[in-house]
């Protein structure tokens, strides 16, 4: 007994500092983000101004989110990589979107536009602009469709 209690604590005490160390947001300036994260806004979203860029410290990590003034959104990882692209106004700039996926959907979706595209190892999500989803393996195969 006096074993489980002990492990409860444990337990406990982690959970808690848990909580304490994950999602803390801080507003940061566009010169903090890493040099790939600006670089990839002043190349594809040159135009457009920055309404808050901000700073998650996560328990594994850190992912940088940056929102404009025409509601659409950047999320990075710690490097500066580009995790999800979601635009409101206009579609997605083409060079953030695999070759290979572009091609698919203006073979399969020639009328529609990518306003969203996010991914992780295990693949990317892409949602078109009749609200259709896609989801593409990561040596982008279609491998399901969201309607």
């Amino acid at each position: 007994m006096k074993k489980f209690v002990k492990v409860f604590a444990v337990v406990c005490a982690m959970s808690t500092q848990t909580q304490v160390f994950a999602g803390q947001d801080k507003p940061i300036k566009m010169e903090q983000l890493p040099a790939s994260a600006q670089q990839v806004i002043s190349k594809h979203f040159a135009g457009h101004k920055i309404a808050l860029a901000k700073v998650d410290s996560e328990l594994f990590g850190k992912t940088y989110d940056v929102i404009f003034t025409n509601g659409d959104k950047l999320e990075f990882d710690s490097q500066g990589n580009w995790l999800e692209v979601e635009c409101k106004k206009s579609e997605v700039p083409a060079a953030l979107v695999p070759e290979a996926i572009s091609k698919f959907v203006a073979d399969s979706y020639p009328q529609m536009k990518i306003l969203e595209i996010d991914h992780d190892r295990r693949g990317y999500d892409v949602k078109l602009s009749n609200r259709m989803e896609l989801k593409f393996d990561s040596q982008y195969q279609l491998v399901g469709i969201d309607d």
